[in-house]
């Protein structure tokens, strides 16, 4: 059986509760557009939170296939605003209209040495591990045995405990009278 977060509800009530009361550097992550497939392959990352200065095109709604800059990100409102997206008032004034940065496509990024490193560190291609290192381990315990693993210096080290009646799971408060 694995171990649940505290932290975490699958709750509608609490999860709403949770996104509409979220901070700003929450709703920064959370307002994360995707990158166009020339950006994708370059940076090998799929998406990046929004910022202000980034080149965008949108991809549904009324204003679908618009393209522009975002002139500002207005996190209270969960909403962008794009250059030249915008509507006309009964009284002649012009205001911008809110788009939700999931419905936009980032086609150029605004880069400065903090984004470029978010690009590194979020890059896909090199994190990723060699498919010869995998070994397959047999995870049955033996009779009055019990056994669990640990991620230790990303290698897999198996302990093995004896099981006592006052143990159920390792490793418990008493693993030094166990071992």
């Amino acid at each position: 059986m694995s171990s649940r977060s505290t932290d975490v509800s699958s709750s509608r009530r609490k999860s709403r509760k949770a996104h509409f009361t979220a901070p700003s550097s929450v709703r920064r992550k959370i307002m994360s557009s995707p990158l166009a497939k020339d950006l994708r392959t370059k940076y090998s990352v799929r998406s990046l939170p929004i910022r202000k200065d980034d080149e965008v095109r949108i991809v549904r709604g009324k204003y679908k296939d618009r393209e522009g800059k975002v002139t500002q990100v207005y996190r209270k409102k969960w909403v962008i605003y794009v250059d030249r997206v915008q509507r006309d008032k009964s009284n002649g004034a012009s205001v911008p209209i809110g788009i939700h940065p999931s419905k936009v496509v980032i086609t150029t990024i605004k880069l400065d040495k903090d984004r470029r490193a978010i690009l590194d560190r979020k890059d896909r291609s090199k994190n990723v591990k060699p498919a010869g290192d995998v070994e397959m381990a047999d995870v049955r315990p033996s009779s009055g045995f019990l056994q669990h693993y640990s991620r230790l210096s990303s290698e897999l080290i198996w302990h093995t405990f004896p099981v006592a009646s006052h143990c159920l799971k390792p490793p418990c408060i008493y693993a030094p009278l166990c071992t």
